[in-house]
């Protein structure tokens, strides 16, 4: 039996210009959602096409020739490419994990009143902002000073907090009613408790945005490992890996186009499809659980009251 409201919401008619709203409203997000799916499906069909009719034909909405052959060079190692899934899913479960409750009590103390030097910290934060040490140095710090090239922890730490997502989680801690925390201190609540008890549980839209932010650092990090990484590990971040691959698949491409060898085989546009799915097949899975937070995160702090 449909309840008192769903009968009065069922009686309410739309009238024309309402309707016409809405119906347009339907169809330009329809047609915008179709627009940016379309990429996805063009490159994932382009990784089960042959090279070849790659080349010939251009790409499709539709495999050319079925073929799995950039699969199969990707895979060429599979005890690499389940290394490198596991190194990075590591790094970027704990990264994430740590960074957000390093982030998240950061925003929390940056925004108590009674903190001293909170003014002067967070112009520390925002100044690295618009300043930076530049490569060099950042590089004999980490690898000279700290001695970390060769380790997991050169990529991990550098990732680890950065101070644009900072001020997010400061901006929201500004929606969050002071009284609140002045009534854990009147029950006699400490600082932590006050953090993880009242406070935690009003972040939700901020710490789904932050971790998103992180998660999508980690997950797409190859810069800083051909930096500081390079051979010395034995498993590379999946990114790192898959940039090596497609670099080797160019040099045998020149190698031989230079010895006169025929070349159709050998995957190039195809690999980097393929690559292309295989890094953000995982990651686009998380997406959906985050969504509903997102939007509110983002904007948080664009409006004041």
């Amino acid at each position: 039996m449909p309840s008192s409201d769903e009968t009065q919401r069922s009686r309410i008619r739309l009238d024309r210009s309402d309707l016409i709203l809405k119906i347009t409203s339907y169809t330009v997000v329809s047609l915008f959602a179709l627009f940016c799916l379309i990429p996805f499906v063009m490159m994932l069909s382009a990784s089960l096409s042959s090279e070849d009719e790659i080349r010939r034909t251009g790409f499709g909405l539709l495999p050319k020739d079925f073929s799995l052959n950039a699969y199969q060079f990707i895979f060429n190692s599979p005890r690499q490419v389940i290394g490198s899934y596991i190194v990075t899913i590591t790094m970027t479960v704990c990264g994430t994990a740590i960074g957000l409750f390093i982030i998240a009590m950061t925003g929390y103390a940056l925004n108590r009143k009674d903190f001293p030097f909170r003014n002067h910290i967070s112009f520390f934060i925002y100044f690295t902002t618009l300043f930076s040490a530049g490569l060099a140095p950042t590089f004999l710090w980490i690898a000279r000073d700290l001695g970390l090239r060769g380790s997991y922890l050169a990529v991990f730490l550098q990732l680890l907090m950065t101070p644009w997502l900072i001020i997010l989680m400061k901006n929201f801690m500004r929606t969050v009613p002071y009284e609140v925390i002045e009534s854990g201190k009147v029950d006699g609540a400490g600082d932590f408790r006050i953090f993880f008890q009242l406070c935690l549980p009003i972040m939700k839209p901020a710490l789904a945005t932050v971790g998103l932010f992180l998660a999508l650092a980690y997950w797409n990090e190859w810069y800083l490992s051909s930096i500081y990484l390079g051979s010395t590990v034995e498993y590379k971040p999946l990114q790192y890996l898959l940039y090596n691959v497609i670099n080797t698949a160019n040099a045998l491409r020149n190698s031989m186009a230079g010895a006169n060898v025929s070349i159709t085989d050998l995957p190039s546009n195809t690999l980097k499809m393929a690559s292309a799915i295989v890094a953000t097949g995982p990651i686009l899975l998380l997406y959906p659980f985050v969504q509903k937070y997102f939007v509110s995160g983002i904007t948080i702090g664009a409006v004041k009251g």
